[in-house]
């Protein structure tokens, strides 16, 4: 089960992630303008945010294991359709598609870990290498559609043979999950079907999940602004040429997946609290030596991987230390909640997630259009406080629930 959880998420880490080649694409291809194509973000965003808000609370009377069937047959009938329809509004369908599919699949595999794990250290251990493996998939996105792009013609439709690739990797997913056994008895609360979504606002009135939702948003906009940003940061301040700010960006990305694992390992010996508190500082003390580096680079003729500036290289590590906090604190949160209330607050982390990813890249955005890159990079410090804050309060809260839960 563990397994079909990780190829299920690595499938969607491909999909999601993979909105920057077909925007390209449909550029080349279907000879679909700019304005156009960038609304493909749009029809992959917002299903995600709506669905997860309308239907997470519902999914254990569905079950998680068939949600992620479901999720994973949709997508494979949307991917099928791309290369049969050779369309634009075919790209629509599938992100509209993939967006409302994920919502179900997130809400099921963290629910699914809370199923799947006896301890709050299991069940960090956990989360964190599924979200390691997330990241591993956002990695392998690039590989496999650039495998299927004509370089001498780049718009011929060829490279939309890929997705037979990814329809097939989501029927062998849904073999593999029809054959899972997920007792998920402890899922169910026997409540109706109204008082289900309302469990939703009644966490929010809880101060451990106000608090925890505070952390999250907080990471968010800090991961999302660093993600979005920093190819221009490459070309902008460093003057890196474009295809090297790119590929250098890749480097964040991966280091997100390699903090990940390595995150779901320390997480097993190391209290959360002191390790993601490590991490925020070595944070703030890596941006502080990094970012001093791209001050007055030069730009000059002919840089390549080999002569490119050190801060090139250095501030992306960041992502090794940013990754372990993200899994962590959501396991921190849904550890404390009854495992009937998995599913309604999965639902409110996908919600606060996409809204502070959607600020941190329109704050970062607007600080690079008034000030130069590094400033807007040197201001990340102020979250990295407000998150050390949350942690401490989240610790707090999750002391006194386990007080308060425990017997006389």
């Amino acid at each position: 089960m563990i397994l079909a959880m990780i190829l299920t998420y690595m499938i969607f880490a491909m999909l999601l992630n993979s909105v920057g080649t077909v925007i390209l694409q449909s550029i080349q291809g279907f000879g679909i303008g700019k304005a156009d194509a960038s609304l493909l973000e749009a029809f992959k965003d917002l299903p995600i945010a709506i669905t997860s808000f309308l239907v997470a609370s519902f999914l254990p009377r569905l079950g998680y294991r068939r949600a992620m069937m479901l999720g994973l047959s949709l997508v494979a009938i949307a991917c099928a359709a791309m290369p049969l329809l050779q369309a634009f509004w075919a790209t629509k369908l599938l992100f509209t598609t993939v967006g409302v599919s994920f919502a179900l699949v997130k809400v099921s595999v963290y629910s699914s870990i809370g199923l799947l794990t006896d301890d709050a250290k299991a069940h960090a251990a956990l989360t964190s290498t599924v979200e390691g493996w997330f990241m591993v998939g956002i990695l392998g996105s690039a590989w496999l559609f650039a495998a299927f792009i004509n370089a001498d013609a780049p718009g011929d439709p060829v490279w939309l043979d890929v997705y037979w690739v990814l329809a097939a990797l989501c029927v062998a997913v849904v073999v593999l999950l029809a054959t899972c056994e997920l007792d998920e008895r402890a899922a169910q609360d026997g409540h109706a079907a109204g008082e289900s979504f309302a469990d939703m606002f009644r966490l929010l009135a809880l101060p451990l999940v106000a608090v925890f939702l505070v952390s999250a948003f907080l990471y968010v906009l800090m991961e999302q602004a660093i993600n979005t940003w920093l190819p221009t940061f490459n070309r902008e301040i460093l003057h890196l040429p474009t295809t090297l700010s790119v590929q250098a960006a890749g480097i964040f990305a991966g280091s997100l997946a390699l903090g990940r694992l390595g995150g779901g390992v320390l997480l097993r010996r190391v209290p959360w609290f002191w390790l993601l508190s490590a991490c925020v500082v070595a944070m703030a003390v890596l941006v502080l030596l990094a970012l001093p580096l791209a001050a007055n680079v030069q730009a000059r003729e002919g840089m390549t991987w080999w002569n490119a500036p050190a801060a090139a290289y250095v501030f992306p590590l960041i992502g090794l230390l940013m990754a372990p906090i993200y899994p962590a604190i959501n396991s921190v949160v849904l550890s404390a909640l009854p495992k009937a209330r998995h599913a309604a607050m999965t639902g409110l982390i996908v919600v606060f997630s996409a809204l502070g990813g959607t600020t941190g890249s329109y704050v970062t955005g607007q600080l690079f259009a008034h000030f130069d890159g590094s400033r807007a990079f040197y201001l990340l410090l102020a979250p990295m406080a407000m998150l050390l804050v949350s942690m401490a309060l989240l610790r707090r809260a999750v002391s006194r629930r386990e007080g308060a839960m425990a017997p006389a």
